[in-house]
C-alpha cells in the first residue's frame, strides 16, 4: 500500500493539475483513501484496507492520501470527511464514498466496480 502526494497521484492516478476531465492513469484499477492520522474510523479502515492489498495483489491497487500534509489534494477532490474512499475503475469514472466500509462492503464494490468478472 502506497502512500501518495500531489505528485505521485499526478503520475499514478489521475493530473487534475493539467486535465480537467477524468483521465486515469493507472495500470490496474485502484481505491484511493483519504484519512488522517487523529480519525478513529480511518484507523478503522487501516487494517482491512491492507488485507485487502495482499488479496487482491496484481488485480488493483490501493493508495493512502494524508489529508493534513496533501491538503491540496484533498481539496482538489472536495474531500470534506474522512474517511472518504475513492474507486477508481480502469476505463469509468470514479466514485466516491464517504465513512469507513466493512471488508465485505469493500470486496462488494471491488469486484462489481473495480475488477467485473
Amino acid at each position: 500500500m502506497e502512500h501518495l502526494t500531489k505528485e505521485s497521484f499526478q503520475e499514478k492516478v489521475h493530473d487534475y493539475i493539467n486535465n480537467k476531465e477524468w483521465k486515469f492513469l493507472g495500470d490496474l484499477p485502484c481505491i484511493i483513501d483519504f484519512y488522517a492520522d487523529w480519525c478513529g474510523p480511518c484507523r478503522m479502515v487501516a487494517p482491512v484496507l491492507e488485507e485487502l492489498a495482499e488479496e487482491y495483489k496484481d488485480k488493483i491497487n490501493i493508495y493512502k492520501v494524508n489529508t493534513e500534509e496533501q491538503q491540496e489534494l484533498a481539496a482538489a477532490f472536495g474531500i470534506r470527511s474522512i474517511p472518504s474512499i475513492l474507486f477508481c475503475p480502469q476505463n469509468e469514472q470514479p466514485q466516491m464514498s464517504a465513512g469507513a466500509l466493512s471488508k465485505d462492503q469493500f470486496k462488494e464494490v471491488i469486484e462489481d466496480i473495480l475488477i467485473k468478472k
